[in-house]
């Protein structure tokens, strides 16, 4: 394996990493803010408050308006899937667990990647469907049903 590919990985497992931390701080904000879209609404005005500071720290080249008129109509939906996922964070991991809502986001993520590789959908290079894909999907998607049968608080 190559260094920056290791690299990238080490950055992914820990970004990773991030997400059941993010899902417990919002089903927190959510039990505070009353609502699960008022704590997502919070969470995503953090989130541009920290963007428009790290835009203003790193000044990168504004965007062209004719560049962004471009663009496929599908890029423009991008920050409702973030809103929707946020807000089944807040509702479903306290209801599910931290790993047992993990897992099942994980196998979501894991066939929905399979199918936009091999079709080459939002962006993504064409990547075929192969034997050692569709069996390490199975073996997340089997691991969700094992944790479900697991008895809850063990």
């Amino acid at each position: 394996m190559q260094p920056l590919t290791s690299l990238f990985l080490g950055v992914a497992l820990v970004s990773g990493a991030m997400i059941p931390i993010q899902a417990g701080m919002n089903a927190t904000l959510s039990r505070h803010a009353g609502h699960p879209l008022w704590a997502t609404a919070v969470s995503l005005a953090v989130s541009a408050v920290f963007v428009a500071g790290a835009l203003a720290a790193l000044r990168p080249a504004l965007p062209s308006s004719a560049a962004l008129l471009q663009s496929p109509w599908w890029v423009w939906f991008g920050g409702l899937v973030g809103a929707i996922y946020i807000t089944a964070t807040l509702i479903l991991a306290p209801k599910l667990g931290a790993a047992m809502f993990l897992a099942a986001v994980v196998a979501g993520q894991m066939l929905a990647a399979i199918l936009l590789d091999h079709c080459g959908l939002v962006g993504f290079p064409e990547r075929s469907v192969t034997p050692p894909r569709v069996l390490g999907a199975t073996l997340i998607v089997g691991g969700v049903l094992l944790m479900q049968l697991s008895p809850r608080g063990m």
